[in-house]
């Protein structure tokens, strides 16, 4: 009896012990959307306002959860004109305000202090349709709070929005995105 007791604690002990999911929640005051969208005669930047983010994931198994949700109705690239286009024709943003990315699996190694470069794969909900993406993290830990830059392209025309192109005006069918995001672990790390 005694020694299946002991088999069964060796058992147990040598087993690895499930990894604490990590919890990371953007600040929504302290992370900045960015949009760049080329065009023949010249670049137009502008932003759009971070709602609400929250990232789960296991270290060990790399399975995320979560959702980081941007207001569409927030889009601004300083032309009141083009801005009122921008939501009525294209992201149509009273019919679909929200833009929504929902991770299913982080690629990569978290260091509690330094850089380090993650794969964030999951769904991209927006303009009523969902598609699978990949986006690059550099991420950045350490004693303070932990930042992120994301940086990934929307193929939008394919992604079946209008091109804003017209006869004198070519626009590119593809529209760039930065986040700097900033926010804080659970639990936090040392």
């Amino acid at each position: 009896m005694s020694l299946r007791l002991f088999a069964f604690a060796a058992l147990a002990f040598s087993l690895p012990l499930a990894a604490e999911p990590i919890v990371f929640t953007l600040d929504p005051a302290q992370t900045q959307v960015h949009f760049t969208l080329g065009t023949l005669l010249h670049t137009v930047h502008g932003s759009f306002q971070l709602e609400k983010g929250t990232v789960s994931f296991d270290p060990a198994s790399g399975q995320a959860l979560g959702e980081v949700i941007v207001n569409a109705a927030t889009g601004d690239s300083g032309n009141t004109s083009r801005d009122s286009r921008m939501h009525k024709s294209i992201l149509e943003s009273a019919k679909f305000p929200r833009i929504v990315f929902r991770p299913d699996r982080i690629d990569g190694q978290l260091p509690d202090h330094g850089s380090s470069t993650l794969q964030v794969h999951g769904t991209l909900s927006i303009h009523g349709a969902d598609h699978e993406l990949t986006v690059p993290v550099e991420l950045q830990t350490g004693p303070d709070q932990p930042s992120a830059v994301l940086r990934f392209t929307i193929p939008y025309v394919q992604w079946g929005m209008k091109n804003p192109s017209t006869l004198f005006l070519r626009v590119n069918d593809k529209v760039d995105i930065e986040i700097q995001a900033a926010g804080r672990f659970s639990p936090p790390r040392s």
